[in-house]
């Protein structure tokens, strides 16, 4: 039973990672897109997105930079421990 526990414990912490990482990303920079295009219209050219849309933008665009920076600081984390010296984490 133990094994049946530890086993479902780390599938579901692998498929929230996943999704997070894998689909997620992607879908939040998706919906700052959108939030962009949200409020635009009108028969302009280039019509300018509304300010609830272009803060809802700005905060989906800063969690995905975030998500990058972070991942490729963990990823670096190693190489600049054992080359520099330079501890991260």
């Amino acid at each position: 039973m133990t094994l049946l526990t530890t086993t479902v414990n780390s599938l579901w912490q692998v498929i929230l990672v996943g999704l997070l990482f894998g689909a997620g990303l992607p879908a939040i920079f998706a919906l700052g897109l959108k939030s962009l295009s949200a409020g635009a219209g009108g028969d302009t050219p280039a019509p300018q997105p509304s300010v609830a849309g272009r803060i809802g933008a700005v905060a989906c665009f800063a969690v995905v930079l975030i998500a990058i920076i972070t991942g490729i600081l963990l990823l670096m984390s190693d190489f600049l421990a054992s080359t520099f010296g330079i501890h991260i984490f």
